[in-house]
């Protein structure tokens, strides 16, 4: 089958099979056929207010299958979408908004560029739209997605790629035989890839408007599915359910599980592997920036554990420390990443700097090593470390010890200034149930050396990650930090042990 650009892929399939379901959100499924007709009406629509190829539009919807149709509409189009989360500070859209500088805004209260008003989330093209196709247009980039507002001015990523779907060079980890799971956002990188790369397969797509562990086991057994994207966090919120639960949904139709997004802690994958099988397990590693990864199959993942494999795609990775010099297997430093094409040859930024070095190598803050073997293993990004009495401290390694409590759901540790120390450990953490500083520290006695345990505990009931899996550390920071912020934490002059 030769390839076409995203919309006039869309068409094709309409054409071929146009009463086979495409999407299935919220229990409402939407076959082909009308996927295409809702897309191209609202197409000719966004064609009348001026979106034309190259132009972004800013979409601040939820997913859910006016997302999924609005983005259609914008490659028909031959414009460029950008979806944004609902539930984005409006003082952070605001900032996205002016380095995005959309033609359209559809959802949220946040004016064009041009000054006019978004289309409200729940718009409907006027009946007067044809829902006839459209000529062939291939959007410059199949996507802006908006990245860095964890660590500072939030800015777009904008892919080298074009919004054109070639089914032999397809990415092997979103091709699914008949149906494919998307838990997590389409305004991430990985959900995206897993919902459009399964459409343009042939595949149906059971999209969910908001994860869920309980309703996430019930789809999976209801709709057969056979490949599905995760995070730690919503393995971790599926393996916290009853066991009674767990085992008792028949999902015998998994054939391909994918982990990323976030450092997976070792004991989280090992009971995934022992209970779905390593034949299944897979897990990836790499920014939204294409400019490196790895995978890890989950036989090769019981040979190494803890790692995220090694590179794929014809990239290649080294790690340096702060003064530039390479380290040797076994040392933690900055990961740097060299695509295969070259540097610059992925993505260019809008609102942001690259970090390069003089050869060309990027990196994008995340730390590690490589193996004797040329495996990875994931530290944290480097903006989190906490530097506390003079040592370095990951908090991605604190948070797993600390998640593999029975009561905790998630965790966030971050630095908090101390006089003595430089910075003290302090978790914040969601729990099912009372859980003292004391209780937690014992806890810890058998999996991390005593300092880098916390010094304060603080006790939540919401989460602290996102559908994504992402924790906003620099967030919590300043909001404990500034004087107006939450209450501190219990024992606030504890420390840990030198």
């Amino acid at each position: 089958m030769a390839g076409a650009s995203y919309g006039s892929m869309l068409s094709r399939l309409a054409s071929e099979d146009p009463d086979r379901v495409a999407i299935v959100c919220d229990d409402q499924p939407v076959t082909r056929g009308e996927l295409e007709r809702k897309a191209n009406r609202l197409a000719h629509d966004f064609a009348e207010r001026g979106v034309g190829i190259g132009d972004r539009v800013s979409l601040v919807l939820p997913n859910g299958l006016p997302l999924i149709t609005a983005m259609f509409a914008c490659w028909k189009l031959g414009a460029v979408p950008n979806p944004l989360s609902d539930r984005m500070p409006e003082a952070e859209l605001a900032e996205v908004l002016s380095r995005a500088e959309p033609r359209l805004v559809m959802g949220g209260t946040l004016l064009a560029a041009d000054g006019d008003s978004p289309l409200p989330a729940a718009h409907e093209p006027d009946s007067r739209f044809s829902d006839a196709p459209l000529p062939e247009r291939i959007s410059p980039h199949e996507r802006a997605l908006a990245s860095g507002g964890s660590t500072g001015l939030p800015k777009l990523i904008i892919p080298s790629a074009e919004a054109f779907y070639d089914p032999e060079r397809a990415s092997p980890f979103f091709r699914p035989r008949r149906c494919a799971l998307v838990p997590g956002p389409v305004h991430h990188a990985a959900p995206f890839s897993a919902c459009f790369q399964a459409v343009f397969s042939g595949a149906t797509v059971i999209l969910m408007s908001r994860f869920d562990a309980s309703q996430f086991l019930e789809l999976v057994e209801l709709h057969r599915v056979d490949r599905v994207t995760l995070v730690p966090t919503m393995m971790l919120r599926i393996l916290r359910l009853p066991e009674e639960e767990r085992l008792g949904r028949d999902v015998s139709s998994l054939e391909f599980v994918i982990s990323g997004g976030a450092p997976m802690p070792p004991w989280l994958m090992r009971e995934w592997i022992e209970w779905l099988g390593p034949d299944v397990m897979h897990e990836v590693f790499g920014p939204s920036e294409r400019i490196g990864g790895t995978h890890i199959t989950g036989r090769e993942w019981l040979e190494h554990p803890g790692s995220v494999g090694r590179p794929i795609g014809g990239a290649r990775i080294r790690i340096k420390d702060d003064q530039g010099r390479l380290l040797l297997p076994g040392e933690d430093g900055e990961i740097w990443m060299l695509p295969e094409g070259g540097p610059g040859s992925t993505y260019h930024y809008v609102g942001g700097r690259a970090q390069v070095d003089s050869e060309g190598w990027e990196s994008v803050g995340d730390m590690g090593h490589l193996d004797e073997d040329g495996y990875l293993y994931l530290a944290d990004r480097k903006s989190d470390m906490i530097l506390c009495g003079g040592r370095n401290v990951y908090p991605a390694e604190v948070e797993a010890a600390i998640e593999a409590h029975p009561e905790v759901q998630s965790s966030a540790v971050i630095g908090l200034p101390d006089e003595d120390l430089g910075q003290r450990i302090h978790a914040i953490v969601e729990v099912t149930g009372p859980l003292t500083l004391d209780e937690l520290r014992s806890w810890l006695d058998d999996r991390l050396v005593r300092y880098k345990h916390p010094a304060t505990l603080e006790c939540v009931n919401h989460r602290l990650r996102d559908d994504a899996g992402k924790s906003r550390r620099a967030r919590l920071r300043e909001e404990r930090v500034d004087p107006f912020g939450p209450p501190d934490a219990v024992d606030p002059k504890a420390s840990p042990d030198k």
